[in-house]
């Protein structure tokens, strides 16, 4: 029994790993865990308190698949409802449909009695705000004063934007389970890209790209630049590299060659190496694991009978 999830989910496997060993199912363990994420206002790029896209709206993404029955669902540009994991679910539990967008998810989940309500914490305003006033000097909006900038805006900025390579404006959770008996599931969720345009969707929510699992094989998952996992359907392929006898390392580092070859020029640094970054999850269905990253360092979490901590990722580049 394992859970394995992104660097920002360790209170989440280490929810989904006590669900599980109370006897709940691995689909129902890890949406539990990645709600605590989608309930935490200082996580900045998941649920409530996500950054906005460019008009100020938070906008959420989510997928859930359990491997045992190989089926899955996903929501995308959901307004106004905290917990598009569940809302997932509940799409795969009672209709025959795959993905559902919008106006359309919001419907679905107020039939099913999700409260609806602002997302919009007064900090990702803030950060919103602070972005239209200065990303641009030919439009209405004037730079603010440095001393007017609230210090907590400034260092989000200094950590998404100017920070070290592998910040920008991405960020998402992402758990993955192996119960007892041998079952996968797994579960993404992210308010994607900050300052994105409307309606943009990336890979949490699509099957094949965000997350993917195969009872017979493992399970993938990931977070970073989704354009990138929906050109080369990430997960589905390291699936298939595990099937094929690869390890989970070597199965993840592999994808990240394969996207970095059929990165586009523009998208290149000096070196010849994407400047966006990507982080794959990888857990077989023996239980090996691995964590890896286009750059490093970066960590994943862990949660197994020996406790919860976070491992090192491998990087393609370091």
């Amino acid at each position: 029994m394992k859970v394995i999830a992104s660097h920002n989910g360790l209170v989440a496997a280490q929810r989904a790993f006590e669900r599980m060993k109370a006897g709940v199912a691995p689909l129902d363990a890890v949406v539990e865990g990645v709600e605590i994420i989608e309930d935490d206002a200082e996580e900045t790029t998941v649920g409530y308190g996500g950054i906005p896209n460019e008009e100020g709206v938070v906008e959420l993404d989510a997928a859930v698949m359990d491997g045992k029955t190989h089926r899955g669902a996903g929501v995308a540009a959901l307004q106004r409802v905290r917990h598009p994991s569940q809302v997932a679910r509940l799409l795969m539990e009672q209709t025959n449909r795959v993905l559902l967008v919008g106006e359309g998810a919001l419907k679905f989940a107020r039939a099913n009695g999700f409260v609806e309500e602002n997302l919009l914490t007064e900090h990702a305003r803030q950060v919103w705000l602070h972005w239209k006033r200065t990303r641009s000097q030919i439009d209405d909006w004037r730079a603010p004063l440095p001393e007017s900038v609230d210090p907590k805006v400034k260092k989000w900025f200094d950590v998404h934007f100017r920070g070290p390579a592998g910040h920008g404006k991405i960020g998402t959770i992402h758990v993955s389970a192996l119960s007892p008996s041998g079952d996968l599931a797994c579960c993404t969720s992210t308010s994607g890209h900050a300052f994105k345009l409307p309606g943009r969707v990336g890979d949490s929510p699509i099957l094949g790209a965000g997350l993917y699992a195969d009872n017979d094989v493992g399970s993938c998952g990931s977070i970073g630049h989704g354009e990138a996992n929906l050109e080369n359907v990430t997960s589905f392929a390291a699936i298939e590299l595990l099937r094929s006898g690869r390890s989970p390392q070597e199965a993840g580092l592999e994808m990240l060659r394969r996207i970095a070859t059929k990165t586009r020029p523009d998208q290149l640094d000096a070196h010849g190496r994407p400047k966006f970054n990507l982080w794959l999850y990888v857990l077989a269905k023996d239980g090996t694991h691995a964590g890896v990253t286009m750059h490093g360092p970066k960590q994943y979490a862990l949660a197994e009978e020996k406790g919860a901590r976070l491992e090192k990722c491998v990087a393609l580049y370091e």
